[in-house]
């Protein structure tokens, strides 16, 4: 089996734990009130229960969000297609220092490499952000643009269509996160007028290492919204 190499390699207090502790179920929410807005009893429920999963978790599960089952299954069935060719091919859009979108397989979270492949792409492009950090210098523009492969040939398409469905998505729930805490329904958009929408997609190969590295380190999301797309894998 060899050995791995050491960048993989999580501190003890950090890797996997064999054992588990059962405990409660994380919120599983149901959407669909949201395509009845004339139950108003049933919607009222419903931003309650954002309300009380975001106060009291952080997260929750949302089922009947309205999400084409159909766009779902394409880009998981496309993206394995990608993933599966040759680095050699996957290289052929690698982000850089000044492209930083596209494939990516050596991301280092915590200062450990993670055991995972990635694809980054945005909703909207070129998308220009300030060049400096500095307001002296933040008139200089720089721009994102994605890099598409040529194989699949529907990659592009199938997650330009998906991605929009995920902004979507993020919008209705920041919605209803708003009206849980008594405010309008549109009480964050102001924040989110410039805003960058982005999909990762991850790949995690079989690793022969499972007790020493991770596919993905401990870490803290930046953005406001993060959806987590749910994989169901057969036993």
């Amino acid at each position: 089996m060899g050995e791995v190499d050491p960048a993989f390699i999580q501190e003890p207090e950090h890797r996997a734990r064999i054992s588990y502790i059962e405990g409660e179920g994380i919120p599983v929410i149901d959407l669909s009130p949201l395509h009845s807005p004339n139950d108003v009893s049933a919607f009222e429920g419903l931003v309650k229960e954002i309300g009380n999963a975001c106060k009291d978790w952080g997260f929750f599960q949302v089922i009947n969000h309205g999400v084409p089952l159909e766009k779902r299954q394409k880009i998981e069935k496309t993206s394995k297609r990608f993933f599966a060719q040759s680095l050699e091919e996957k290289r052929k859009v690698k982000k850089t220092e000044k492209l930083v979108l596209g494939y990516y397989d050596s991301e280092y979270t915590k200062n450990v490499r993670d055991w995972k492949e990635v694809f980054d792409f945005i909703i909207e492009e070129p998308t220009l952000f300030p060049n400096s950090h500095e307001p002296a210098n933040d008139k200089e523009l720089a721009g994102w643009t994605n890099l598409w492969p040529e194989y699949p040939p529907e990659f592009r398409e199938t997650c330009q269509e998906y991605i929009q469905e995920m902004e979507k998505l993020a919008f209705k729930l920041m919605e209803l996160v708003a009206l849980s805490l008594g405010l309008p329904a549109d009480r964050f958009h102001g924040f989110f007028k410039d805003q960058v929408s982005y999909v990762r997609l991850n790949y995690y190969p079989i690793c022969p290492f499972p007790h020493l590295a991770l596919g993905l380190g401990r870490h803290k999301d930046s953005g406001a919204v993060t959806i987590l797309g749910e994989m169901v894998f057969q036993d």
